[in-house]
């Protein structure tokens, strides 16, 4: 098989994935954003609920472009597998804050998980690094975006 048909093929398999968790984490999303999001109060700098949505589509093509970078360099082992085990993780626990936040209605324990999540972020871009700088600078508007969730997040929790 021609290297670059590979490599188009596992970015694509990559970005295809996390547009399916963005998709899914839209879908718990939108079981309150128009109801139980409305009635709690937010900081001035809140954004239009409009934005969201073409951010996060934004940021889940890098993510998957980042992820099919590494995939495509190296062998199967070694730091590879495990740059892509700590995206797999953090990609799942993305998921899991939306359900948290917006499907459970639970803003506390939904900062507890943005915490950890950034962690991993960080892990994550520091493990890309290794084997791949360009995918790790294309994980970092995912990781700054995720800092202002965080902070978002917070006051939502101490204006409610």
């Amino acid at each position: 098989m021609d290297s670059s048909f590979k490599t188009f093929g596992r970015i694509a398999l990559a970005v295809a994935i996390c547009l399916l968790v963005g998709a899914l984490s839209g879908l718990a999303t939108q079981t309150s954003v128009d109801t139980w999001y409305t009635t709690l109060n937010k900081p001035s700098f809140n954004p239009p609920n409009w934005v969201f949505g073409p951010v996060w589509t934004l940021l889940y093509l890098l993510m998957g472009v980042a992820a099919g970078l590494v995939w495509t360099r190296g062998t199967g082992q070694g730091p590879r597998n495990k740059a892509l085990a700590l995206f797999a993780f953090q990609l799942l626990l993305n998921a899991s804050w939306s359900l948290v936040f917006f499907g459970l209605q639970m803003p506390l324990p939904a900062l507890f998980i943005l915490v950890a999540l950034l962690a991993l972020i960080a892990l994550t871009i520091m493990a890309f690094r290794k084997v791949s700088p360009a995918a790790a600078y294309l994980m970092v508007p995912y990781l700054l975006w995720v800092a202002f969730a965080g902070i978002l997040n917070f006051k939502i929790v101490e204006l409610n």
